[in-house]
């Protein structure tokens, strides 16, 4: 059996090496190719295990102003800024793929924990954003993929016939109001842990990236930015 390379050329797939990596249910920085290649790196003593830290070079932080309407549906919330960021294709769509794998695992279907990631450069960042509680009806936004804007009642209807976001409308309809993250504008930036906005998301040209991570898990929200970001 054959498959053709990326050069267009035949390879015969039956002397290809298949390996085979098993994550321990506790490390969720394997859930990427990036975060497997770091750790092979350091286990074959190529290169030391990275160690992060937080630059605060910016003149003033960013700040989120929490509304005490939100302890009663999705009370916590943790964020942060990648700066200087260069995407490729296949860094961009491993960089998706990861959030998708940490809202089905330690996230528990985005019921503990959920994330939202924004191009920082795509909304008012320059005073602080807030994370609100709000009626359903009066949430009006363009959610990502969607062609018109429309409160978050239509936006229910519209996701129960979509076979993926179906499953998430359930865990905001037993509340009265819905979280919503604002710039200083009254931009709507997401709808967690439902949606992100269309005005905000992130593209191949993206350079800051906002990451913004809701939950009923404090600990797990930030297991979730630390990964997310390294």
């Amino acid at each position: 059996m054959t498959r053709n390379d990326h050069n267009g050329n035949a390879v015969d797939i039956s002397k290809e090496i298949v390996y085979k990596i098993e994550v321990a249910a506790n490390r969720y920085d394997l859930l990427c190719l990036e975060g497997i290649s770091e750790a092979l790196r350091a286990y074959l003593g190529i290169s030391k295990a990275p160690r992060y830290s937080i630059k605060n070079h910016v003149q003033k932080l960013h700040k989120i102003i929490v509304k005490k309407e939100t302890q009663e549906v999705r009370p916590h919330v943790v964020a942060c800024v990648l700066r200087n960021v260069s995407f490729d294709l296949k860094n961009y769509n491993s960089f998706i793929d990861l959030q998708d794998k940490l809202h089905n695992n330690i996230c528990r279907k985005r019921t503990l924990a959920s994330m939202g990631t924004h191009d920082l450069d795509k909304f008012a960042s320059d005073a602080p954003i807030t994370y609100e509680a709000r009626k359903p009806e009066d949430i009006v936004f363009q959610a990502l993929k969607q062609k018109e804007s429309m409160n978050a009642c239509k936006l229910f209807e519209v996701f129960k016939t979509d076979m993926k976001m179906k499953k998430f409308t359930p865990i905001l309809e037993p509340f009265e109001r819905y979280p919503v993250f604002y710039d200083r504008t009254g931009q709507v930036l997401s709808l967690p842990p439902i949606i992100n906005s269309e005005a905000t998301k992130i593209t191949l040209d993206t350079k800051n990236v906002f990451i913004e991570i809701t939950g009923t898990d404090l600990v797990k929200t930030k297991v979730c930015l630390a990964v997310l970001a390294c």
